[in-house]
């Protein structure tokens, strides 16, 4: 949904016409899947035709970023998340609506926040919550998690920053190879590739090296060069124009402290997000994604761990051969 031509300005940038084509497209689709579906109880199904609920998301947020040479954690990003999904959520309004002129609006529509001013949601006196509107479906876009998904489609998943530019995937217990196609363009087209680099940044789980530009070193921040702030500012841009609620992942070092946690928790609160998602990189064994350094770590804790329990045994030992001595 982007354009090459890097001097023009982001707005030219982005092709919002074909991304209003595939919202429309996108929207006009998930309404039919509620019609195919075959839930398993009625009521189930029951509910799922009163309303008429669907949840158009995105997906490789943070390719389009690069692409365009925008840092994920700044003020430039998290405006244009905010600018980007409100256009889609727009959007799949528009589709919804005009989907209801052949097929009806959903039958709880007069009872909802987008019907009859008798019946809908107000802030204060007068101030609907939502504008009334005949929708064919009561809600209309969500983020859902897209981790198996952007996998087949070759993109980043969600709204989330790429997690590092080569990291090990975890999958299904073996540990695959991923390395960034844009990163490995830019370095080529650049002329500083290596397979020694990229091994060494695999290795390291980072790419702050002399022979890296600093201009792709500012584009590419990965969920771990990324403070949990901008974690939940991107969130909270892209939740003020979502009807449901947010997949995001707030990424936290090792060495965070519950203070930490406690701090991110009232900011989500403060902007408006629907919920917060905590990671502490390293916290559990065999974690889906782990970058070169994490799986180093998680290794000298294995192995300190396997030492304890040696330890435990050998206490546990010399506590059973005591106790035999005394009894004789």
């Amino acid at each position: 949904m982007y354009k090459r031509q890097a001097d023009a300005p982001i707005e030219l940038r982005i092709d919002f016409e074909e991304l209003r084509k595939v919202t429309h497209l996108a929207t006009h689709f998930l309404d039919n899947v509620i019609d195919a579906n075959r839930y398993p109880l009625a009521a189930n199904h029951d509910l799922a035709q009163q309303i008429r609920r669907v949840g158009l998301g995105i997906m490789g947020w943070a390719d389009m970023l690069v692409r365009l040479g925008v840092p994920y954690d700044s003020t430039e990003g998290v405006e244009l998340g905010r600018r980007v999904m409100e256009f889609v959520n727009e959007e799949s309004r528009n589709a919804s609506e005009k989907l209801s002129e052949g097929r009806g609006v959903f039958p709880q529509w007069a009872e909802s926040n987008c019907g009859p001013d008798d019946k809908a949601a107000v802030r204060a006196p007068g101030e609907r919550i939502r504008a009334e509107r005949k929708l064919r479906n009561c809600n209309l876009t969500t983020v859902a998690p897209t981790g198996t998904i952007s996998i087949f489609a070759g993109c980043s998943g969600g709204i989330e920053p790429l997690f590092a530019v080569a990291f090990m995937r975890n999958q299904a217990g073996s540990l695959m190879p991923d390395v960034n196609p844009d990163f490995v363009r830019m370095a080529k087209d650049g002329g500083w590739y290596s397979e020694e680099l990229m091994e060494q940044i695999a290795q390291e789980g980072h790419i702050h090296f002399d022979e890296v530009p600093e201009a792709i070193q500012k584009v590419f921040r990965t969920a771990h060069d990324i403070t949990p702030e901008w974690h939940v500012r991107m969130q909270a841009a892209f939740q003020e124009h979502t009807d449901s609620a947010i997949s995001k992942t707030t990424n936290f070092a090792r060495e965070a402290t519950e203070d930490d946690v406690r701090q991110i928790y009232e900011l989500a609160f403060s902007l408006g997000c629907k919920g917060v998602t905590v990671y502490r990189d390293g916290s559990r064994d065999g974690q889906v994604l782990s970058t070169g350094a994490t799986t180093k770590s998680t290794e000298e804790v294995a192995e300190a761990t396997a030492e304890l329990t040696e330890l435990k045994v050998q206490l546990a030992d010399a506590r059973e051969q005591n106790h035999n001595l005394r009894v004789e």
